[in-house]
């Protein structure tokens, strides 16, 4: 039975607060806003208005504000994207540099130490921060964001061990969960090929959202073309932004890369291989939560 954490520093939050935060998000980004809680954290993507990724982040609530757990160094970005959309909205957007420092965890007992159920985006307090599961898969364990300067205190106190990152990246990686730019390609990447569908990153019923149009039109006509999945290999990890092969053909290209797995865009016809990258096999590892437009057609 395991608790382990690392810190993520390579992470960050964005807070939005003021009266019309909620309503101010809820029609620009692709979840609905009002499931997030104190008690339930979301997924949810900022889009071009022609629908191509430009931001994506886990939302929930704290207090009277609402943050943004995403890319510590693309906040600024993010936050001079929304601005034009204020308008006469009583918003106010700010990174919150210093207030918090986010954690990876996972292993058996994370659930028993947060004192959460093991439920997708479940949310609750933490040492002075806050938790929540993966809302994307709670098989990808949790996230806390943790006062500056006492979360490694604050982790030990429950019963979390300190474990390389690796370890949490490989879990991620072989689960076929995107890591923002590292896997999307910004002002490029389909969020469809990307599993926001099946893992709830995009709500159809809420109503409107940047991009919405040419998104729903990717869905509904069937125009996904790629699809970002796993590989398994052996031997040599194969290199970010290398090409897959298939038959002497390029039909992917790798992207996050793990100890035994690594992420790649292929394009459908190559879902099943055999595929390589330089001298490295690789295997498809199609996970469970994956669902392909043409088997929904089926």
């Amino acid at each position: 039975m395991t608790a382990h954490y690392s810190l993520a520093p390579d992470r960050g939050v964005l807070r939005i607060a003021g009266p019309d935060a909620r309503s101010f998000l809820q029609g620009i980004v692709t979840a609905d806003v009002e499931r997030a809680s104190e008690a339930r954290a979301i997924w949810s993507a900022f889009l071009t208005p022609q629908g191509k990724y430009l931001h994506d982040f886990f939302l929930l609530e704290r207090g009277e504000a609402l943050l943004l757990e995403m890319a510590a160094e693309r906040r600024e970005d993010l936050a001079r994207r929304l601005k034009p959309y204020k308008l006469r909205a009583k918003v106010e957007i700010v990174p919150a540099d210093d207030d918090w420092v986010v954690a990876l965890l996972w292993g058996d007992e994370v659930a028993t130490r947060l004192g959460l159920p093991t439920e997708a985006g479940a949310a609750g307090p933490l040492g002075g921060g806050l938790a929540f599961f993966d809302p994307r898969l709670p098989e990808a364990g949790a996230r806390a964001l943790l006062p500056g300067g006492e979360a490694e205190a604050i982790l030990a106190e429950a019963g979390f061990q300190e474990a390389p990152r690796a370890d949490w990246e490989e879990q991620r990686i072989a689960l076929g969960l995107p890591d923002g730019g590292r896997d999307m390609e910004v002002e490029k990447a389909i969020l469809l090929e990307n599993g926001f569908d099946e893992l709830g990153g995009v709500d159809w019923r809420k109503g409107c959202f940047l991009g919405q149009e040419l998104t729903a039109r990717t869905k509904y006509r069937g125009l996904v073309k790629k699809r970002l999945l796993p590989l398994r290999f052996e031997g040599p990890a194969p290199e970010a932004g290398a090409p897959v092969i298939r038959e002497g053909k390029t039909v992917g290209d790798i992207r996050s890369v793990g100890q035994n797995h690594a992420l790649a865009l292929l394009r459908l016809e190559a879902l099943d291989g055999p595929l390589q990258s330089g001298d490295t096999a690789l295997t498809p590892a199609h996970p469970a939560w994956l669902r392909l437009q043409a088997e929904e057609k089926a």
